[in-house]
């Protein structure tokens, strides 16, 4: 398993970037500064749409990273020369989105990192309000904002885009979901999340963070390669005590499934073997005695009714049991991980779950509850 910037963080870095020690209460530069990391693997027309929203969002002008992934679809020749206020970092090899994050993390000496999709187009003045809130409160250690649909878009909708949405939450069996996102689809957007609410994680499409709190937490884990690493991350962050919140006056747009299409094989495997690993490693050690025999029999009864859907859902159903297979094998190192976490947590469970549902499967109106949790 390849670990982030940093093995097990937490028991050799110092207590200064902890969201209440007096260094993030220094006083602040007049324009803070802040760096947009952009892994890129495929589809140069995206990419160069992204770019230029946001070279002409306008306001606060940040330092842009362009991570080429080396895929072999990837295409970022010429950057440097037509856009010389991008920096290219090309990679050997495709080390994912948490790599190429990564990668471009170890870039930065700004302030605020923004972790970013090339599918995504950012709106006219979508960064302002977003420093603003961090620098209002040195307790935040990621925000996401408002994540529309570019499909519905061009059909004339406005509705919320499927990874992220309003913003991310968890039941307390550790499965994620969305405000503006249920079982039907998307919920089209009249405003009903227009208020700032915590969450429990913000959207990998464009997380915007406090860079100490991304490294003092050891960057996003590269051995998940891609999906739910940056609701593992805002899981530790939330545990070491930072706030997560939603900024929905900062809109950004959103292609989706430009990397894996929705349904994949890949993206199941991904998925599965990902959300059970980090429901090991960050739920606290009382709860996983409950929790893990429900996932498991949850786990098995995906594979039913994958089965039960022919030819592609035996597919997707043999990728839920590879993943099974993967995190049986690697055990030892989940464990791992997990102590370095559990030594460094800060918050308990009955904090960070206060008005969660058990299950959204379950529960009638997950939104509300976890609101109500919220407040």
């Amino acid at each position: 398993m390849t670990y982030p910037v940093r093995q097990f963080p937490f028991a050799e870095l110092p207590d200064t970037l902890h969201p209440t020690a007096t260094a993030m209460h220094d006083s602040p530069p007049a324009q803070p500064s802040v760096t947009v990391v952009i892994p890129h693997l495929k589809g140069r027309p995206m990419l160069d749409r992204c770019l230029d929203a946001l070279f002409a969002s306008g306001g606060i002008q940040p330092r842009v990273i362009v991570v080429d992934n080396g895929g072999p679809a990837s295409d970022t020749r010429g950057i440097e020369t037509s856009r010389p206020d991008v920096e290219v970092l090309r990679l050997a090899a495709n080390a994912g989105y948490a790599g190429g994050c990564n990668a471009g993390l170890r870039r930065c000496s700004s302030r605020y990192v923004v972790f970013m999709n090339d599918d995504a187009e950012v709106e006219p003045g979508w960064l302002e309000p977003l420093v603003a809130e961090a620098e209002r409160d040195p307790s935040v250690g990621a925000l996401q904002p408002k994540i529309l649909s570019s499909k519905a878009r061009r059909e004339g909708r406005r509705e919320f885009d499927y990874a992220g949405g309003a913003g991310g939450m968890l039941d307390r069996l550790g499965y994620p979901f969305c405000l503006g996102r249920d079982f039907s689809g998307t919920e089209e957007d009249r405003g009903q999340y227009d208020l700032p609410m915590e969450l429990f994680w913000a959207s990998g499409v464009a997380m915007f963070a406090r860079r100490e709190a991304v490294e003092r937490l050891g960057g996003f884990d590269e051995g998940f390669f891609m999906h739910m690493e940056e609701i593992d991350l805002c899981w530790r962050m939330r545990l070491d005590g930072f706030h997560i919140r939603s900024v929905p006056s900062s809109i950004v747009w959103h292609e989706g499934g430009a990397s894996l299409q929705q349904g994949s094989p890949m993206k199941v495997y991904y998925n599965h073997r990902n959300a059970f690993a980090m429901l090991l490693r960050n739920r606290g050690a009382a709860a996983l005695w409950g929790v893990v025999p429900l996932r498991v029999l949850l786990e098995a009864a995906s594979i039913l009714h994958y089965l039960a859907g022919g030819r592609e859902g035996a597919g997707r159903a043999r990728q839920v049991l590879r993943a099974a297979v993967h995190n049986f094998r690697d055990l030892g190192a989940t464990l791992r991980w997990r102590r370095a976490v559990q030594r460094g947590r800060r918050v308990g469970d009955r904090e960070l779950f206060r008005g969660a549902p058990l299950s959204i499967l379950l529960s009638r109106s997950p939104v509300q509850a976890t609101a109500r949790g919220s407040q």
